[in-house]
Formats: structure tokens, C-alpha cells, sequence
């Protein structure tokens, strides 16, 4: 993909003028039905300041969403969060597209509990290859929030309407949380296979020699090539434990070998682990196991 200049979008009327889509009937939010569009797909790379939720199917081409691309032959529900960047191949074929795309901006959601609440959906955070797949039960299912959200949208704006439309949106959010909790667990071989893959990386990388820099959730991410919200979504699912935490627990037991096996002052051992300061690691070792490296040391003896 080819990184020409970014085109930014700020607002929803930016958005619906820049698509050539009709004027919103919302300031906040618009409702887009997509088999209704039938114009050629804008190659530019867009950086939308803006929540969408689409589900989208029949589109024939490319489309890149981060580093991954996209077949939207069967069907995928997607989500980006303000400043995700979406972009189009040229050749892009959007004249069989159907589905809907639900546009709104962060304003809507600000004086409620949804606009603190939106951050904990990690589905947003994607930025590779986590859509979600959703069954023609769950697609139905959501069909009747999105005409519920439609026939809001379609009514004059009085006092009320910013309250029914946060409050149907919240309802479509929660049932997209759940189906994608649903997808980890109808998943579970692919998912399997990714935690398979990531335990060895863990186990390859504390066997580097020298003084390999601490592992980071992102640099394992990368490697995965998912994100790193996916990846500890997945493993909390499987495991129980965040990425964060399975790295955790692998640099204290990698740290307790290195403390009872070996003739390293403390400081050695935080920098054979990849720390920069040891006093770094010393509280990130008592946190974990109550004790400091050198009484852990002492007490093996």
C-alpha cells in the first residue's frame, strides 16, 4: 500500500460531503445504507476523527484496514476508532455493496456513561485483522437495533433524541461485545494455535543470548501480526491473564533461574533480562512474589 497524503475528516458532514453521501440528518451521527451507494471508492488513504461500525459485504477488491487487507464477500462487522486509517485499492469494485455503516462522532457520547465506557471495547482498538464475524442470527439480531437507531434518526431533533440514540447505540455496542466474546470461544483452534505461537516466542526469546531488550506486548503483537488488544483479549479468554501479565510471569521465572543458578549480582541479573534500570526490576520482582530478588535468592538456600 502506497502512502500518499493523508485526507483527514473531522466531522460528520466532512465525512458524508467527502463520500458523496447525502447531508447527515444528525450533527453527530449518520446512518448510511450501503447498497444504496453506488459510487467508485476513493483510493485515498482517509484518517476519520470519528466511531464507525459497518458491516459490509459484496465488495470486490482490496480493502486495507492497518496493515491487513480485507474480503468482504461474506460479510465482516467492522470498527474504527478516531484516527484509524482506512484505505481503498484503485481497482475496487463497490457496485453489488450492501450493509450499513453507522458514522458518529465522540460529542455524542460525551455527557454519558458510554462515552467512558466506549474506550473498554477492545474491538476498537484493532488495528490489524480482528473483525468480527458475526452468524445470520446475530446479523438479524442487530438489524433490529440498527431500524430502532434508523427510525430515531429520521425524526425531528427534539430534546430526547441525543438520549434514544446513545441509548439504542449502547444496546448495539453491548451486542457486538458479546458476539465477539462468542467468536474467542467458537474460534478456539485458530485461537489455540496463536497462544502455541506466542509461548514460543516467550520461550525463544529469553533464550537469546546477551541482553535482549524487555519484551514488549507490541513487539509479540507485530510478531503474531495481530494487535496487541487482540492478542491479550485472547489470551485472558484462554488463559485468564492478560498478555501483559503471561510477560510478567515469564521474565520472574526466568528471573528466579537466573537468581538461583547462577553467580549474578542482582543488577546483572536486571540487565541479562533486558532492563535498563535495576531498581526497575527489583519492584516489578517484589510485586510479583513478595519478596526481593536478593531475599528470594537467600531464602533458596
Amino acid at each position: 500500500m502506497k502512502n500518499p497524503d493523508f485526507q483527514v475528516l473531522h466531522t460528520v458532514t466532512e465525512y458524508a460531503r467527502y463520500y458523496g453521501l447525502p447531508a447527515p440528518a444528525h450533527p453527530l451521527l449518520t446512518l448510511i445504507n450501503l447498497a444504496e451507494i453506488r459510487a467508485q471508492a476513493i483510493p485515498d488513504p482517509v484518517v476519520a476523527q470519528l466511531y464507525t461500525v459497518a458491516l459490509k459485504r459484496g465488495l470486490k477488491g482490496t480493502v486495507y484496514y492497518g496493515r491487513q487487507t480485507y474480503d468482504f464477500h461474506d460479510g465482516l462487522l467492522t470498527f474504527l476508532a478516531p484516527g484509524q486509517v482506512v484505505q481503498a485499492d484503485a481497482s475496487l469494485d463497490i457496485s453489488e455493496m450492501t450493509g450499513w455503516a453507522l458514522v458518529f462522532h465522540a460529542d455524542l457520547l460525551r455527557k454519558y456513561p458510554l462515552g467512558q465506557k466506549i474506550t473498554a471495547y477492545g474491538f476498537f482498538a484493532y488495528e490489524v485483522h480482528e473483525a468480527l464475524h458475526v452468524s445470520a442470527k446475530e446479523e438479524q439480531l442487530l438489524a433490529g437495533v440498527l431500524r430502532s437507531i434508523a427510525y430515531e434518526y429520521e425524526q425531528p431533533i427534539d430534546a430526547f433524541s441525543q438520549d434514544m440514540l446513545v441509548a439504542q447505540l449502547e444496546v448495539l455496542l453491548g451486542y457486538a461485545n458479546r458476539f465477539y466474546h462468542r467468536q474467542f470461544l467458537t474460534r478456539r483452534m485458530v485461537e489455540h494455535d496463536l497462544l502455541s505461537r506466542f509461548e514460543a516466542l516467550l520461550t525463544a526469546h529469553f533464550a537469546q543470548p546477551g541482553n535482549p531488550p524487555l519484551p514488549t506486548v507490541q513487539h509479540f503483537a507485530q510478531a503474531l501480526h495481530v494487535s496487541p488488544a487482540y492478542l491479550s483479549d485472547m489470551l485472558r479468554v484462554l488463559t485468564g491473564q492478560t498478555a501483559q501479565q503471561h510477560l510478567h510471569h515469564a521474565l520472574i521465572e526466568r528471573a528466579k533461574q537466573l537468581l538461583l543458578s547462577t553467580s549474578l549480582t542482582v543488577s546483572e541479573t536486571a540487565f541479562q533480562l533486558g532492563f535498563d534500570y535495576p531498581h526497575y526490576f527489583t519492584r516489578l520482582f517484589k510485586s510479583k512474589t513478595g519478596l526481593t530478588p536478593a531475599a528470594f535468592r537467600f531464602s533458596a538456600q
